[in-house]
């Protein structure tokens, strides 16, 4: 790849440095086919539930993504690696969405976990005393002491899975949208250090693509510009230099902080970024359905009880829409909305969505939001409006219980109505920490009631049954050689059990089962339980409707 090397990067003479400026030349004017989006746009939503799951405002990601291109444009970078840095910026994070139940179930709240890692210089004992910090948090004090101390002896081993499953999400997700061939490899750097002491590999200096070097930077300046100021930005890139970050990078940013930040924190960054995206041809028809599908996935991989999810809520309701003799427009609208309608679930912590016990009230506050966060992240993305208002109504009911908003029935149009159906349907297939899983037939008798009680409608109920009860369940020969148990044990893999788990409710041996998920690894050329999950909903091979 080109323009990595720090040797190449000068500090460029004083001077004004234009913010937002565009790729490439392009007629905003130019009205478009309403069916379509650009990849950056799409992205840019995917960076608002990013920001939530960072526990920083919608729009950061956006910032630092304008931040890292205006230093960009100083270093004289070329529009290839400018593309790079832009999709850096944008999705570098993605990766820890699909671990949140790992670091949930380490340090409780993994979105404020998140929001404290900006603050600390991220090795030796300040990262030590963060984890430390959030390990065992709503334990007793005994209970909290003792597994601090258990965390404490295997934080280094811990901490270098996570983040290298992180990073090989991240690539997945780059691959899957159809981004530069390079993005993985840069991406595989965003927890390195300049000075080697990252993770995971310990790569140092110039080896650190300069796309990720720049992303890293603008970041965390990002954040303490805007909570501290252009001063406090400065002072955290100076005392992070040589050690985070590119001394040649933080030099420029020092000296050339003002015009770097200038007007950055007023101006509307979603329009700015997307002038200043790569010029790219639009997408419509399979190549939009391919990159929200790819969303979707992203966005259920924040829960093992999730994951999948949406395949099967898309696949739902616009088997539904067809049944009720909707639009093919509203059929498409639904299939899409059925992909990405809990893009919000990324803006509320796994300490909720994993809970085994009651929720609080504020937990219940918390995730009665998500759906109001769909919505408003898909309705900044032209083309997208009808999938926004069909995501952000499918936890409404009829009889005004449901929420975001608690409309009733006046205020639900029949698309509305379908995407709610099947998405209940397809929860009350799926395990859940706090309640086992139903057969099919319990489902659909429990939505039989939600219509007798009011609270769904009874034609979108019924289509949305009729669509499940065509689905076949097909013998046939599994993908990548897998012998019969080890697609069972991959199956339970996908729930987020560990290999203690897998033995006791198959009655093997751990051992067995770690031999059968080596093999499955091989066999798939899967890392870890993401991409192997990821795999097995790929091929078929988990379909919650048909249990474990």
């Amino acid at each position: 790849m080109a323009e990595r090397g720090s040797d190449s990067v000068k500090t460029p003479p004083p001077g004004r440095v234009p913010g937002g400026q565009p790729a490439a030349p392009r007629n905003q004017a130019v009205l478009r086919d309403p069916g379509t989006t650009s990849r950056a746009e799409l992205l840019a939503a995917l960076s608002l539930a990013i920001d939530l799951g960072l526990g920083q405002p919608m729009e950061h990601m956006l910032r630092a993504t304008l931040l890292g291109l205006r230093m960009a444009e100083l270093l004289g970078i070329g529009q290839g690696a400018r593309g790079r840095i832009y999709y850096a910026n944008l999705i570098a994070w993605i990766g820890c969405h699909a671990d949140s139940h790992e670091l949930a179930d380490l340090f409780g709240d993994d979105i404020a976990f998140r929001a404290d890692y900006y603050f600390i210089d991220a090795h030796g004992l300040p990262m030590l005393s963060l984890m430390l910090r959030h390990t065992g948090t709503a334990l007793p004090l005994v209970q909290r002491t003792a597994r601090r101390f258990q965390f404490a002896a295997t934080a280094a081993t811990a901490m270098r899975t996570l983040i290298r499953s992180h990073c090989t999400s991240a690539g997945q997700l780059a691959n899957r949208v159809g981004l530069d061939a390079d993005m993985p490899a840069i991406l595989r750097h965003t927890f390195e250090r300049w000075d080697g002491k990252g993770l995971p590999a310990g790569i140092s200096g110039a080896r650190i693509p300069l796309e990720m070097r720049i992303a890293q930077l603008a970041d965390t300046a990002e954040v303490f510009l805007r909570t501290a100021g252009v001063a406090a930005a400065v002072g955290i890139v100076k005392e992070r230099r040589g050690t985070a970050f590119d001394p040649v990078l933080a030099d420029l940013f020092c000296a050339r902080a003002a015009e770097l930040t200038d007007g950055l924190l007023e101006l509307d960054p979603w329009p700015a970024a997307l002038a200043a995206g790569p010029a790219e041809p639009l997408l419509s028809g399979a190549e939009l359905d391919t990159v929200l599908a790819a969303m979707g996935d992203f966005a259920d991989l924040k829960s093992p009880w999730t994951a999948g999810h949406s395949r099967q809520v898309a696949f739902l309701a616009a088997h539904a829409a067809v049944h009720q003799g909707c639009s093919p427009p509203e059929v498409l609208a639904l299939r899409r909305a059925g992909w990405v309608h809990d893009l919000g679930r990324m803006g509320v912590s796994n300490g909720v969505w994993d809970k085994a016990g009651p929720l609080s009230s504020m937990d219940r506050e918390r995730l009665q939001l998500y759906p109001f966060l769909s919505e408003r992240i898909l309705g900044r993305v032209p083309g997208m409006r009808r999938v926004a208002e069909l995501a952000g109504a499918h936890r409404e009911r009829l009889d005004g219980s449901g929420y975001p908003r608690g409309l009733g029935a006046s205020g639900l149009d029949p698309g509305q109505r379908i995407l709610a159906a099947a998405d209940a349907y397809q929860s009350a297939l799926e395990l859940r920490p706090h309640r086992p899983a139903m057969v099919p037939a319990a489902a659909a008798a429990r939505l039989r009631a939600e219509v007798g009680s009011g609270r769904l409608a009874g034609a979108a109920v019924e289509s949305v049954l009729q669509a499940a009860g065509h689905k076949e369940a097909r013998r046939r020969i599994l993908p990548a050689a897998l012998t019969a148990r080890e697609a069972e044990v991959l199956r339970l893999l996908c729930r987020g059990m560990d290999n203690k788990a897998i033995a006791a409710e198959l009655v093997i041996a751990p051992k067995t089962v770690r031999n059968h998920v080596e093999h499955i690894y091989e066999k798939t050329g899967a890392s870890n339980r993401v991409t192997a999950t990821l795999f097995a909903l790929d091929a078929g091979l988990w379909d919650r409707s048909s249990g474990p």
